[in-house]
């Protein structure tokens, strides 16, 4: 399922994964904000409320790209580690945000001590990971006991006019649209089929138990197209 446009497959390939948001970094956060409608933005609130970041905290930001996801949590007053497996995501993001610390790794293999941080957070990552629970238990270890985690990612939606205009949408219009913004418009294939082939609310929530978090519980936005999930060590 690949090619030489750096269209990663759904084996999700750390490699091809990584290739293909290298390519993407420069117009990365744009692009997101014109796919869905600047709706983002809104995503982005709720989910930095339900991570509550306070001042002194170690907060590790994974799949962080740009770290536009990072800096609200540093204008709270947390000391945020932004960490990316995408070198170009990290170069655009050095660049943009300075005063941030960007941090090569991948999310199965995390470089980072256990019990390192206050709360881990992945915003749209999760699902780029190829093993979903390696993930989660990695992002388990190297939070402190009584630590949190915040996922933000695409769902399953559980209003009918949207899942059918959703059905719709995610084949059809995200590749359309990303062969005309995107400077990768593959990629914008495969985001729309990892969507699709994405765990729901609650099997999403059992992945969190089976590697050890508790109290887990998700909130949908927008119908569902989006769910957050936290959880505690």
């Amino acid at each position: 399922m690949t090619s030489h446009n750096s269209r990663a497959g759904l084996d999700k390939q750390a490699t091809q994964v990584q290739d293909m948001f290298d390519k993407l970094a420069p117009r990365y956060d744009l692009l997101n904000t014109l796919m869905t409608g600047g709706i983002v933005n809104y995503w982005r609130k709720i989910t930095t409320e339900a991570i509550a970041p306070k001042p002194g905290e170690r907060i590790l930001d994974l799949a962080a790209g740009t770290g536009t996801s990072s800096v609200p949590l540093a204008k709270a007053g947390a000391k945020v580690t932004a960490c990316d497996m995408s070198h170009g995501m990290l170069a655009e993001g050095r660049k943009r945000y300075p005063q941030l610390e960007f941090v090569y790794g991948d999310g199965t293999d995390l470089p980072f001590e256990d019990n390192s941080f206050d709360a881990v957070t992945i915003s749209y990552g999760l699902r780029n990971i190829s093993d979903t629970e390696k993930a989660l238990s990695e992002m388990h270890r190297v939070t402190k006991p009584g630590g949190r985690i915040v996922v933000a990612e695409f769902s399953t939606p559980t209003m009918t006019p949207v899942k059918q205009a959703y059905k719709q949408f995610l084949p059809r219009v995200i590749p359309a649209l990303g062969y005309i913004v995107s400077p990768n418009p593959t990629a914008y294939a495969y985001l729309a089929e990892s969507i699709a082939a994405w765990p729901n609310q609650q099997d999403l929530g059992q992945k969190f138990i089976n590697v050890g978090w508790k109290n887990v519980e998700f909130r949908n936005l927008t119908g569902g197209i989006v769910a957050v999930h936290r959880a505690w060590k």
